[in-house]
């Protein structure tokens, strides 16, 4: 079993150190994004070319990164991070194992044994069959019968040799024809039996591996993922959540092919080796321990060709795991890729990690075809010897002929069984390279280890929190100390506000009560108790948090909330109470007025991560969720940042409430939501200025202060205030319900205003998002045929051609050397019948074992060749693939992201896995088929050409052993098509929880994971029992036909020899040609689950390939604006979500924005103000009605060319792994200089942050922007969007992440940088649009409300309450 002690000389590989070497070379290479959209498709019909080389290629070994720290410290981050040296033997990928599975392991294993004990016993019939032929001479034997009278005195001229040369008589003792007949037929007999015995055999020790093999993957899947939940957070640092899926996803596969099946025929086929061996000795000790030296050349070249491979095969895993995390970030965020247009840079820099896994894919490719090479050399190298050395001591009477022949064929048999383990033994490797890097995962001791049981538990709990000299380092950021010396006293059933700037360590101090990471230096107490002494699923149970950006589950609203009541004292109570309780929550959270409306209710699925919810649908059910358990101790990490601002007042009321008679810490940048904190801590860097409560802090006029005055709307007059008291007043529930009601109508509703709204005049594309959800999924129902499949393949392969045919012509020498064989061997077993003379014999057996020689060498190069020139195909042709793939998936409209099977996890694991299944159809597999075809057929022509006779009758159980081939690969091809839907949605609901591990790990959900992962592998394995065993019996059918062939052969060759019909040549030559024929191709159909495999990823992977999204940003149709004033309008747009048909959002939605306006859409969530952003970036298109781009329908316009002209920066900043410098550079559309993006840092406010860091623009942001606070993130997003120059810049909740003081000067940035171009923003915080030119104000997806700040005040009607519950009290 692999060591579980950590290596702290080493760092594990970072994704994001490599992703950094990503940038300089994307950096030096992006030019123009329009010359990608114009030579894409091209370019998809051709090879990818040389690129320069790139900094993953070769990984660089890191050298302690903690070494600058005092050695205590140094530990601490160290163990955070630390991860074992991945080391894996094949008998530890049966760690899981059970005595249950080891017994029925053991029946296969025996089995397995028996099975291969069966091709040896058929070798003693051979040298039975070859002593019986040449113990019978028809003619003397025919007349020996007839005419022979007891007293032996008759004479007969005609057969003069029945005399010796003084006219004595020799009598004939050879078998007598009878006994011929009855001998031939005796053998046949043994032989139907040995076929019905594989038949038996095949079947149990297949069923066994193969049943066994997904159980026991299954369990190591389980081991994995409740490793992975169990880590601490540092360690997600570190890897990314696309690294983990493509372990749990393609690397658990790998090992699954290890312990399956394959693992069978290796133990069979070893079996044969050994007992051709033992039945060589009983034969001749002599002549077998001559041919015992091939053994050694071939136990040298497989051990050294294999630890080569595995090295290989390791170095090109690696490769790819940091490619896939970079997949699943990107796809995660593809609207943010969309609406930059960077699908170049990204499907650059995602191809740059797949040279790094072809470039020794192929070399891997290179040692499989000199593993093989050197099998078939010593394989075949056994008949020259055994001929030479045989004759030798047949001459010199020391071995019978039959001896010969039984050890010739048993050590060919041995030889033969040993060279097949070869194809089989790379999936070995592969498995156990691909188990090192899962078994160090889960044999890593995770320093923050939720899953152990150890610890105090408090019988009562206060909630007094302390931190004592606290000072903490990030593990992933050694050299950035975030809190110094901090102390703090939080007394039980208090509200403690903390502010600040973005990074003065106010989202640390809630981490660190968590305990998702462990300080430095000095301690964080909990009721007097340091928390490291607790137990940490028990600290973790009693704390509820609401993290900034809130993350909700692919499932119903009903189930994300009762995620909430896990550990409390209500996870078991009945559903009636459960139901209770949340239906309260999501009152009290100012959620149940959208969620009754919804046509499903609570029972609605919010969509992968909730996309189907508006940011303030997913913050209130996130709110809700915090309080349904009612804990002792509440974290609101920016809770209602995400709300408008009157279901922030409701919710902040009902927080307030829930804040009574328990700790609750907030964290807030909106002071307006911490003004009734019993204690308000001002921040920064990481030490504390100033506390006190409001009133106090005022007082002082320090910090706190400046804070206010910055976000402070206007000074409100006294008879306002006294309005907004009588408008308060009025809110009571009925007219709360009104206000913020969605206005979500019913199906019927909804249709009826549909009929009405299609019956008017619209522009020529205005028909969009319901139809084109139902082309897309008849589009993707239109699944391709098999023969459609090749031909795709086929088609993706051409590039490498040249190398196809090479492997070709050597697979066309491979096929026909057992033909050749078999002529030789008929050849030489002729010759011991005709030449009588020993010496002459032996002269002449010792020339014809030379030909045999050269035989083996010729086999010996073809195979080599055959393997590297196929592996280097399929290498190409994996990466090629990956690479189109991740192209084609990025050009996808939106609507196809929002279905549930498109999640960024399930075609995260589609990328990994369906390429690397596509391989089942190249390599060493395809070289086997095409051998195993040219063997087929060679053999049967060269048979029929020279005994017609017995060659046809025996080719004919060869379309039997075919059929049966083919039909097990048909029932594996369907099998593999369910399977693969049933392992996407398991690898989707793993990938989910890993990517959000720090809501899983706050709700303590690791285990209520587990079981609902668990349940659902165990569910796969009980439906693919059935097709498991009608695969292992076709299977066994098919093994048995070599027998059954090999029967009918003895006998009716028996038949045809007993007459003088046929010569000994003639019956050998068809014998040994149809009977290995059949041999090759019965081990070519145990490759049958790869190509199964293979045939399902490819049909996949063309449909995926030829889908044409209707939004299509690879089009060059449609016209390029041209002097793009910025004048945006809507007329009358309908438009509901593909996915959600029913639900219209905007319902006749019109608007007009000039060139040159600063526009503001407000109004409550889910009203429709974030879809018409989406619909502007035409990430959507209306159902009804036009957008409009300077009086022309943007459906018209070149979808590029017009999203050129646009600059987003959406609610929840997207940043990607690699620097700060290349996350803002990807704004721009041409090649942009340092200065340039210094200056928009400092307009954005982060240049004075990002100087303060040791690497300054050199940072790394770390996988999704994890080492950067929100607000560091938000303004680097701001500065990435000002990079670009647009003409229309679109503001998503800009700057809801960013203080007071960030976001006054950010404010004014984005003021200025308004000027000169159309501005549109989104906003809750009514302050950072007062000074727009016009305010829309929404409401159910109309405008109900238009004008400035000061007009839509002076109407005091909807945007007027609005403001005034977004106002602080009179300040002094």
């Amino acid at each position: 079993m692999p060591s579980s002690n950590m290596n702290d000389e080493k760092t594990p590989l970072q994704s994001d150190v490599v992703s950094d070497g990503a940038v300089v070379s994307i950096s030096s290479n992006s030019s123009s994004r329009r010359s990608f959209f114009s030579s894409f498709r091209r370019r998809t019909q051709s090879h990818s070319g040389s690129a320069k080389s790139y900094a993953a290629v070769n990984r660089p070994a890191y050298g302690d990164e903690f070494a600058s720290l005092p050695e205590n410290e140094a530990k601490i981050l160290r163990d955070q991070v630390a991860v074992p040296a991945p080391a894996a033997s094949y008998f530890s990928l049966y760690r899981y194992a059970n005595k249950k599975d080891r017994f029925i392991l053991l029946i296969g294993i025996v089995s397995a044994l028996l099975e291969g004990v069966l091709k040896p016993l058929m070798s003693i019939l051979f040298g039975s069959v070859s002593e019986a032929f040449t113990n019978y001479d028809p003619q003397r034997a025919t007349y020996s019968s007839t005419q022979l009278y007891a007293n032996d005195t008759m004479y007969n001229t005609t057969y003069s040799d029945n005399y010796n040369g003084t006219d004595e008589y020799t009598p004939y003792d050879g078998l007598s024809q009878q006994d011929y007949y009855d001998t031939i037929s005796r053998l046949s007999l043994y032989l139907v039996f040995l076929g019905i015995a594989d038949i038996v055999l095949s079947h149990i020790k297949t069923f066994i591996f193969i049943d066994r093999g997904e159980i026991l993957s299954a369990r190591i899947r389980e081991h994995y993922l409740a490793a992975t939940l169990k880590q601490n957070i540092g360690y997600f640092d570190k890897v990314g959540s696309g690294e983990i899926t493509s372990r749990i996803t393609s690397d658990t596969i790998l090992v699954q092919e290890a312990i399956s099946e394959k693992i069978s025929f290796i133990i069979a086929n070893s079996s044969t080796f050994f007992v051709a061996l033992v039945i060589a000795f009983t034969q001749s000790y002599i002549l077998t321990f001559i041919m015992l030296s091939i053994l050694v050349s071939i136990i040298l070249s497989t051990g050294i060709a294999s630890a080569y491979m595995v090295k290989c095969l390791k170095k090109s895993q690696d490769g790819y795991a940091v490619g896939g995390t970079l997949a699943e970030e990107v796809i995660g965020s593809v609207r943010n890729v969309q609406a930059f247009g960077i699908q170049e840079i990204m499907v650059h820099t995602y191809d740059n990690f797949l040279k790094v896994s072809e470039y020794w894919g192929i070399w891997a490719g290179i040692a499989t075809g000199l593993m093989n090479g050197s099998m078939f050399l010593c394989s075949f190298s056994t008949d020259a010897l055994a001929y030479w050395q045989g004759v030798r001591l047949y001459s010199e009477y020391q071995a019978s002929l039959g001896n010969i022949i039984t050890i010739i064929f048993a050590v060919f048999q041995g030889a033969y069984a040993f060279a097949q383990i070869s194809p089989y033994l790379s999936s070995i490797t592969t498995g156990i390279a691909a188990a090192s890097k899962i078994f160090a995962t889960i044999d890593r001791v995770s320093a923050i280890d939720s899953s152990n049981e150890t610890g105090i538990k408090l019988n009562e709990v206060e909630g007094n929190i302390e931190f004592a000299s606290v000072k903490f380092i990030y593990p992933s950021r050694p050299n950035v100390t975030v809190l110094n010396d901090f102390s703090l006293s939080i007394p039980a059933g208090k509200t403690v506000a903390l502010v600040g700037s973005s990074g003065s360590g106010k989202s640390t101090i809630v981490s660190l009560i968590e305990r998702f990471y462990n300080p430095v230096c000095g301690d964080v107490l909990l009721d007097g108790h340091n928390i490291r002494n607790l137990n940490i699923r028990w600290l973790r149970q009693k704390i509820a948090v609401v993290q900034q950006e809130p993350t909700l589950f692919a499932c119903s609203i009903y189930e994300n909330i009762a995620y909430g009541l896990v550990g409390s004292e209500y996870e078991y109570s009945s559903p009636t109470e459960k139901r209770a309780l949340i239906i309260e929550a999501c009152k009290q959270a100012n959620a149940w007025t959208f969620i009754e409306k919804l046509p499903a209710g609570l029972e609605t699925n919010v969509g992968e991560r909730g996309f189907l919810m508006s940011g303030g649908q997913k913050q209130r059910i996130a709110i809700a969720r915090a309080i349904v358990s009612n804990p002792k101790i509440l974290l609101l990490d920016e809770a209602t940042s995400a709300l408008d601002t009157k279901s922030e007042g409701i919710v902040q009321e009902a927080l307030d409430r829930a804040s009574k008679n328990r700790t609750t810490i907030v964290i807030a940048h909106r002071l307006s939501t911490v003004k009734d904190a019993d204690c308000i801590v001002v921040m920064r860097r990481g030490h504390i200025l100033e506390m006190g409560t409001h009133i106090e802090l005022l007082a002082k006029n320090g910090e706190y202060c400046e804070l206010v005055r910055a976000q402070q709307i206007e000074t409100l007059k006294e008879n306002e205030k006294k309005q907004l008291e009588t408008a308060n007043g009025r809110f009571d529930d009925s007219g709360t319900e009104e206000a913020f009601n969605e206005k979500v109508i019913e199906l019927s509703d909804y249709q009826q205003e549909r009929a009405l709204d299609l019956a008017r005049p619209m522009t020529g594309k205005s028909m969009g998002t319901v139809p084109r959800a139902f082309d897309i999924e008849v589009q993707d129902d239109n699944v391709p045929s098999f023969s459609e499949a090749l031909k795709f393949i086929y088609n993706l392969s051409r590039p490498e051609m040249s190398y196809n045919v090479i492997g070709l012509i050597a697979c066309f020498f491979n096929g026909m050397g057992h033909p050749a064989l078999g002529v030789l061997w008929g050849t030489n077993l002729q010759a011991f019948n005709d030449i009588m003379d020993r010496y002459e014999l032996r002269i002449y057996i010792s020339r014809m074992a030379g030909f045999l020689f050269l035989l083996a060498c010729s086999l010996g190069i073809s195979n080599t060749v055959t393997g590297a020139a196929f592996g280097h195909s399929s290498s190409r042709l994996v990466r090629r693939i990956r690479r189109l793939s991740f192209g084609q998936i990025l050009r996808q409209e939106i609507a196809f992201f929002d279905r549930d099977e498109n999640t960024a996890g399930s075609l995260t694991a589609t990328l990994s896995r369906e390429a690397q299944a596509v391989e089942g159809l190249g390599g060493i597999t395809l070289g086997k088929f095409i051998d195993a075809f040219v063997t087929v057929i060679g053999s049967s022509i060269v048979s029929i050409a020279l005994a017609w006779k017995l060659g046809l009758v025996v080719t004919c159980g060869v379309p039997v052993l075919m059929g049966s081939g083919f039909y097990r690969f048909y029932l594996l091809t369907e099998f593999e098509s369910r399977v693969k839907k049933e392992n996407e949605r398991t690898s989707t609901y793993a990938c989910e929880a890993t990517s959000a591990i720090r809501t899983v790990v706050a709700l303590t959900r690791e285990s209520d994971v587990w079981e609902t992962y668990h349940s659902n592998l165990n569910e796969i394995i009980r439906r693919n029992r059935p097709a498991s065993m009608r695969s292992a019996f076709f299977y066994g059918l098919t093994q048995a036909q070599v027998f059954f062939i090999m029967a009918l052969a003895t006998w009716y060759g028996g038949q045809l020899l007993g007459t003088g019909e046929y010569n000994l040549f003639q019956f050998y030559l068809v014998f040994l040609s149809i009977i290995f024929g059949a041999e090759t191709a019965g081990v070519v159909f145990s490759f049958a689950p790869d190509v199964g495999k293979a045939v399902q990823a490819a049909k996949s992977i063309k449909m995926l390939l030829e889908r044409v999204p209707d939004i299509d940003p690879w089009s060059e149709e449609g016209k390029t604006p041209q002097n793009v004033r910025g004048d945006i309008e809507f007329r009358d747009v309908h438009f509901s979500y593909p996915t959600r048909p029913e639900v219209p959002v905007l319902r006749g939605l019109n608007l007009k924005i000039q060139n040159g306006q600063y526009v503001a859409l407000v109004g409550a969530s889910g009203c429709g103000k974030s879809t018409t952003i989406s619909l502007i970036e035409e990430f959507y298109r209306p159902n009804a009605g036009a957008v409009l781009l300077d009086g022309q329908d943007i459906s018209e316009l070149n979808i590029n060319a017009y999203r050129e002209q646009i600059a987003l920066v959406s609610q929840e900043p997207t940043l990607y792994a690699g620097s700060i410098k290349y996350n803002v550079q990807l704004g721009s559309p041409t090649a942009v200089t340092d200065d340039q993006v210094i200056d928009v840092c400092k307009q954005a406010n982060i240049h004075d942050f990002i100087m303060s860091l040791p690497d300054g623009y050199d940072t790394l942001c770390g996988s999704k922007g994890a080492l950067l606070s929100g607000g560091q993130k938000q303004r680097i997003a701001i500065a990435r969007a000002l990079i670009r120059k647009p003409k229309i810049l679109l503001l998503d909740e800009a700057t809801s992440a960013l203080d007071s003081e960030s976001e006054k000067v950010v404010q004014a940035a984005l003021d200025a940088a308004a000027q000169g171009r159309t501005t549109i923003a989104v906003a809750h915080r009514l302050s950072t649009i007062q000074n727009a030119d016009v305010i829309y104000v929404f409401e159910a997806g109309r405008v109900c409300e238009v004008g400035t700040h000061q007009d839509l005040l002076a109407k005091k009607g909807r945007y007027y309450e609005l403001v005034h519950l977004q106002a602080l009290e009179e300040s002094k």
